[in-house]
C-alpha cells in the first residue's frame, strides 16, 4: 500500500526502525523515549542534536533562533500576528490558495490586514505586490497544499520582513534564509510526527508580543527559555531528529530538491502528455510536493480513485474545497513508489482516451 496523503506523511523504513527501537528503550537508559524527563540531560541531548542538525541543513545564522511549540501550523495563522504586531499595526498578505486565505482570515482578527497580491493559479509577480507603508511583515504560503502551486523562490523584501508557512516544503530544498523574518512548519509533512511545530524567528523580532498571549505560545518567552516554558513534545522532536540525520544523509538540501523534482516530473509528465488530464496551475508555479489535478467529469475521477486504491495507491483524493486529485510528495516519498502512481495514470488514462473525445 502506498500512501499519498496530505499528511501526517510516510517515513523512511530506517527512521522507523529506530523509532521502533528507541519506543522500546531510548540510549541505553532503560527507559522508552516516550518516558523521557524535559528537564533532564537526556531530553537536552535530543532537542540539541535536532537543533544542531537543523541549522546546518538550512545554513542558519546565528542571529536566528529555533522555537520548538505546539498547536500545528494552523495556530500559528493567529499567534505570528499576536507576536509580531500591536493592535494598530498592519500586515500585508499574498493570497494564492485555500490556505493563505485561511492564515488571512484568523490573523483578521487580531490585526489590520492588507492584501498585498492575490491570485490562485500562479504565483503573482513580486513587482506587482502592493505593501501599504507601515506594514510590519508580508506574509506568504510557500507552497499551497489544496491549490498545488508552490513559490520555488522567495524575494528580498528589503525593509519588510518576509513570513512564510513553509508547512509542506520545508527542508524539501535549499532556501534563502536571510530573506525572512519569520518561518512556521508544522512537522507531520517532511519532518515526521504530528504535534510538533517549528517556528524560526530573527532576534530583532522577539520581544513584542502581546501581553495576552499564553505563555507557551509566545514566541519571546519560549525563547528565553530554549523552548521548555512548557513540555515540550519530546517523542515530535525525537523523530525530527532521525529525519533530519536521514536527510543530511540522502544529500541534505540538494539532493532533496533533486528528488522532489523527479518525482513531481513523472506526474506532470502524463498529466500533459495525457489529454484526460488537467491541471489549472501555471506550468511555472506547479508544486513539486502537492500535484493537484482534474479529469473530465466527476464519474471519471469516482473511477480513477477507485482504481487506484484496488493497485494499492491510497489518499489521492483532493481536497474537499477543490475536489479533483492530490498525490503529495513529501520528503521520504520512494521515486520507485511516484512509478507506480505514474504507470497507472498511463494506463488508466489510456483506457479512458475516448471519454476526453466526448
Amino acid at each position: 500500500m502506498i500512501s499519498f496523503a496530505g499528511g501526517p506523511s510516510v517515513l523512511p523504513p530506517e527512521v522507523l526502525n529506530e523509532i521502533g527501537q528507541a519506543i522500546g528503550e531510548w540510549g541505553g537508559t532503560g527507559r522508552s523515549v516516550l518516558e523521557l524527563p524535559f528537564g533532564g540531560n537526556e531530553y537536552s541531548t535530543i532537542h540539541g542534536e535536532f537543533e544542531a542538525d537543523l541549522r546546518a541543513l538550512l545554513a542558519l545564522p546565528q542571529e536566528y533562533r529555533v522555537l520548538v511549540l505546539q498547536g500545528g501550523a494552523f495556530a500559528q495563522f493567529r499567534l505570528v500576528p499576536l507576536n509580531l504586531l500591536r493592535p494598530s499595526d498592519r500586515a500585508a498578505y499574498v493570497e494564492t490558495g485555500y490556505w493563505s486565505a485561511r492564515a488571512i482570515a484568523e490573523a483578521s482578527h487580531v490585526c489590520h490586514v492588507a492584501i498585498a497580491a492575490h491570485e490562485r493559479h500562479a504565483i503573482p509577480p513580486v513587482e506587482t505586490w502592493h505593501i501599504p507603508r507601515g506594514a510590519v511583515y508580508c506574509h506568504v504560503t510557500g507552497n499551497e497544499t489544496a491549490d498545488g502551486v508552490q513559490f520555488h523562490e522567495f524575494p528580498a523584501m528589503g525593509n519588510v520582513p518576509l513570513v512564510a508557512d513553509l508547512t509542506a516544503d520545508l527542508l524539501t530544498g535549499p532556501i534563502e534564509i536571510r530573506h525572512f523574518g519569520l518561518i512556521y512548519a508544522s512537522a507531520q509533512k517532511n519532518l515526521g510526527a504530528a504535534g510538533l511545530t517549528i517556528v524560526i524567528i530573527r532576534e530583532d523580532l522577539l520581544g513584542r508580543g502581546r501581553a495576552e498571549i499564553p505563555a507557551p505560545l509566545n514566541y519571546t518567552l519560549q525563547a528565553r527559555t530554549g523552548s521548555r516554558v512548557n513540555t515540550p513534545p519530546i517523542f515530535a522532536v525525537y523523530v525530527a531528529g532521525r529525519m533530519l540525520r536521514w536527510l543530511r544523509s540522502q544529500g541534505g538540501l540538494a539532493g532533496a530538491a533533486a528528488r522532489r523534482q523527479r518525482r513531481s516530473g513523472m506526474l506532470y509528465r502524463v498529466i500533459d502528455e495525457r489529454d484526460l488530464y488537467s491541471c489549472p496551475v501555471d506550468p511555472p508555479d506547479r508544486s513539486h510536493v502537492s500535484v493537484c489535478f482534474h479529469l473530465p467529469n466527476a464519474a471519471l475521477e469516482t473511477a480513477f480513485l477507485a482504481g487506484a486504491r484496488h493497485r494499492g495507491l491510497l489518499h489521492l483524493e483532493g481536497h474537499p474545497a477543490n475536489g479533483g486529485i492530490r498525490a503529495c510528495l513529501y520528503n521520504a516519498m520512494p521515486e520507485a513508489d511516484v512509478a507506480v502512481l505514474a504507470d497507472f495514470m498511463t494506463e488508466f488514462a489510456d483506457t479512458n482516451a475516448q471519454a476526453r473525445r466526448r
